[in-house]
């Protein structure tokens, strides 16, 4: 297990520097800069602006000192958001995000694994097309249709729930974001689930298992157990994601996550906020997707053999 981690970490350290470096030239060679207005700055404004945000000086000059900047913790000073900085801009946002992407990603876990068992249990009978209906709908209608129209139902309709703002962070004010966020991956782990399982459940070690008696629910927990190995290998780029705000759901429901950040940053060419959520999202990828290896490490004995 230990080696599997050292060689991970190995792998991951380069795999972020090129992030870092892709994302930092190719955003500073697109057309467009961060203080380019519909009415142009005199020369000596945009010179002394330039200078003080450190743009005067060449490319690889400002990525050493992005680097440097970023070994010490500093995401610099955002463009957009002139008395604030990318890290006080995510204090305030990536909270939100994170409780809305962890209750999300707990949701979907829950209802795809239980779902998608099902229908493996009950292959090619009603439970098996009922899910598979389900599972298409759910990947099919894009979450600007769903919110809309569970803000209607639960909230204007019934009254039970608020369909929109953060309200300090209360559950009431979570739910309706959190089944939006959650339903489409719900739906795409319950098809995997299926397939996964279905495969799982015709194997020879697990035929073999219900030829000497073994009750069926070992049997399911035992044929479980290897197909959640496919599952694990996606809880990388979904926890990442999910963690770092869907800029949809924040906008229609009204939260302050992180997600219009970054659109912010990209209309008005704010580098350091842009880079700032690259840098996020791609150690995220990446501290996930370690932990995925490692429960895959956990479920599978021929992993742990092979590190």
């Amino acid at each position: 297990m230990t080696a599997l981690l050292l060689r991970r970490l190995a792998q991951s350290l380069p795999t972020l520097f090129l992030v870092i470096a892709g994302s930092f030239f190719l955003i500073r060679l697109a057309p467009g800069g961060p203080f380019d207005l519909e009415r142009p700055l005199p020369p000596a404004a945009m010179e002394n602006l330039r200078r003080v945000y450190g743009l005067d000086a060449s490319l690889p000059e400002q990525f050493a000192r992005y680097l440097a900047g970023l070994a010490r913790g500093d995401l610099g000073p955002s463009f957009t958001f002139r008395d604030l900085t990318v890290a006080d801009l995510f204090a305030r946002g990536l909270p939100v995000s994170a409780t809305l992407g962890a209750l999300a990603l707990v949701l979907a876990l829950g209802l795809g694994l239980a779902l998608g068992s099902l229908a493996a249990l009950r292959r090619g009978g009603l439970a098996d097309r009922c899910v598979g209906l389900i599972a298409s709908l759910g990947l099919a209608v894009p979450n600007f249709v769903v919110a809309p129209l569970l803000q209607i139902g639960f909230g204007l309709g019934l009254a039970w729930l608020p369909v929109g703002g953060w309200g300090g962070g209360h559950l009431r004010n979570l739910v309706l974001p959190v089944i939006t966020l959650a339903l489409p991956h719900a739906a795409g782990i319950a098809r995997l689930t299926r397939a996964s399982l279905a495969e799982m459940l015709v194997q020879p070690h697990i035929r073999t298992q219900r030829a000497m008696g073994f009750s069926r629910g070992r049997v399911a927990r035992h044929a479980l157990r290897g197909a959640l190995l496919p599952v694990v290998a996606t809880l990388g780029p979904l926890a990442a994601g999910l963690m770092t705000g869907s800029v949809v759901v924040e906008t229609i429901f009204g939260l302050p996550g992180i997600g219009r950040y970054f659109v912010d940053g990209a209309l008005n060419r704010d580098y350091t906020l842009v880079m700032g959520t690259v840098v996020l999202v791609a150690i995220l990828v990446l501290v996930f997707n370690l932990i995925a290896d490692i429960l895959a490490a956990l479920l599978d004995p021929r992993v742990r053999a092979a590190a």
